[in-house]
């Protein structure tokens, strides 16, 4: 148990010690992503920063900023423990690999949480400019905590496919290009074909948190009472699903990896 806690508190330092020292880095994507944002309202509106959208398109950036950043961090910090040769050595440790896992996950988290709160306070402080209030209600933190653990759960699972299918980068970017265009974080999956609706509201981590934020936050709904989606019961079960999804393929993969002796191979 002692081992299973100092590991998991050496990956978590061993994470935010890498965020600050990638602090240029952070401070670019606090810049970059906050104009992505407003160039992607613009470009809805027309050339106008419309009341009707600033609000809606900033919960589904949020949710969009904050998966690329938790899932690329966790990613290709894993992916350069392999290729430099560290997660082999780590393997041989007494350490288990779940406090490893466990432990960027954590770091993955606070390090998205800098540039998922810039898109934020960008898309308040513009609301303010428009005469819009931001909206806040103690019950998004359910949505939000279903989008944290759901993407971790998409993490596992690229992360144990990094360890047996090489050059898979381009998954990751993939993936999250996907979620921006059917994940519902632009356009809500209401208004788009009911198949794609269906498969988002399935498989993507961010769009059962994306329409409950929406209904709360802009419609004033309660999580019991939640109009579009599936419902609390789905916005609950779905990242639970996810997780316990990542965690069957990471172990299987992982197992796979250390029988075929390739774990620090790349």
């Amino acid at each position: 148990m002692m081992t299973f806690a100092r590991g998991f508190a050496a990956e978590v330092r061993k994470g935010l010690l890498n965020l600050l020292a990638g602090w240029r880095e952070v401070l670019i994507q606090m810049i970059t992503f906050p104009l992505f944002y407003l160039l992607i309202v613009l470009f809805m509106g027309r050339g106008q920063l419309r009341t009707d959208l600033l609000l809606p398109v900033l919960l589904g950036m949020v949710a969009l900023t904050f998966i690329h950043e938790q899932v690329n961090r966790v990613f290709w910090s894993y992916l350069g423990d392999i290729q430099s040769g560290v997660l082999e050595q780590t393997y041989l440790t007494p350490l288990p690999s779940a406090a490893l896992i466990l432990g960027r996950q954590v770091a993955a988290v606070i390090a998205a949480l800098p540039t998922a709160l810039a898109v934020l306070a960008t898309g308040a402080g513009a609301a303010t400019l428009q005469g819009e209030r931001m909206p806040f209600d103690a019950q998004v933190i359910v949505p939000l905590a279903a989008i944290a653990v759901g993407t971790c759960g998409l993490a596992l699972i690229l992360c144990g496919l990094t360890l047996v299918f090489k050059r898979i980068e381009i998954i990751t970017q993939l993936s999250v290009a996907v979620y921006a265009i059917v994940g519902g974080t632009l356009v809500p999956l209401a208004a788009m074909p009911d198949p794609i609706a269906f498969l988002s509201r399935l498989v993507v981590p961010i769009a059962p948190g994306i329409e409950a934020m929406r209904d709360i936050l802009l419609g004033g709904h309660s999580l019991s009472t939640l109009p579009t989606g599936w419902g609390l019961g789905w916005l609950l079960a779905q990242p639970l699903l996810i997780t316990a999804a990542g965690v069957l393929v990471f172990n299987r993969l992982e197992r796979l990896a250390k029988r075929r002796g390739t774990l620090g191979r790349y």
